[in-house]
């Protein structure tokens, strides 16, 4: 046998113990098992990728709905504002129905942290809303009655529904007490601009109307405690700065109004809260 031949013949021996290796492993219950997992785990990242970019989506388009509001302090009718916030707040809606879609027959706990703030985000903008129109915090019920969504039987049921139409299946989004705590936290702060814009436009009547709404609110996270989620107190820091910035606008006004002309509170509210700023979160 030369020495071409012998190498061919380790070749085909070779090959043969692969095959045979192959065999093996192709019939084997533990690699059929391991694939099994392979694709549930794909299966659960490909999901999360898609609840986190529309996540995204919907904190962008909160945010967007959130800048608008903040216009109704500087306009004489606000109603075409308000308006415009409700559509672009059902545009929202409709997002979070695709989370909805990519949520249905899951454990929701499991992708908790791909959408959690976005949601968060959409209570802030709902509530800001709400707050607005209502003089009232927005209970956690109005906002899940709102997050009931019909799904058409027409649609592809494996994959995530672009628009929700009337008809065939009924989806529900339901926002977790925690979600809603810390966008309602968040309010604050949005309250608290509000409050320095409406006095730069000389409404002095709004200030106090949101000190005391600010002081009920930070009295309820009060009694929450050490029993909420833990990102609540970091949020009750910011709550705490955002009433007392509203207080001393309030105070400003009731003592010293009458000799700031009204197109200079602003500024003068502005650079106030600016020192007081560091001081403050020390309990």
């Amino acid at each position: 046998m030369n020495r071409r031949e012998g190498e061919g013949g380790s070749r085909r021996n070779a090959d043969a113990a692969q095959d045979r290796e192959a065999s093996a492993q192709s019939s084997s219950p533990v690699i059929a098992a391991f694939k099994v997992f392979q694709q549930e785990l794909d299966t659960k990242h490909d999901k999360h990728e898609r609840l986190v970019k529309i996540s995204r989506d919907v904190t962008i388009e909160s945010k967007r709905t959130i800048f608008l509001l903040h216009r109704v302090t500087s306009v004489p009718n606000a109603e075409d504002i308000l308006n415009e916030a409700e559509l672009k707040l059902d545009a929202v809606r409709q997002k979070i129905g695709q989370i909805a879609e990519e949520l249905r027959g899951e454990d929701i706990f499991q992708f908790h942290r791909a959408f959690t703030g976005g949601i968060q985000e959409y209570v802030e903008a709902a509530s800001f809303l709400h707050y607005i129109r209502h003089r009232s915090l927005i209970s956690l019920e109005e906002i899940n009655a709102r997050l009931v969504f019909m799904k058409s039987e027409k649609e592809d049921s494996e994959g995530p529904a672009d628009t929700l139409q009337p008809g065939g299946q009924v989806l529900t989004f339901q926002v977790s007490p925690s979600d809603y705590l810390l966008g309602v936290a968040d309010l604050t702060g949005e309250l608290m601009r509000m409050c320095i814009s409406s006095v730069g436009n000389g409404d002095i009547d709004t200030p106090f109307q949101l000190s005391q709404f600010l002081r009920q609110i930070h009295d309820g996270f009060s009694y929450i405690g050490n029993t909420g989620p833990y990102e609540v107190s970091k949020k009750l820091h910011v709550l705490r700065q955002s009433l007392g910035k509203v207080e001393d606008a309030c105070y400003a006004l009731r003592v010293r109004g009458s000799e700031i002309p009204k197109h200079m509170l602003a500024d003068v509210f502005s650079s106030r809260t600016t020192h007081m700023e560091p001081e403050e979160g020390v309990v």
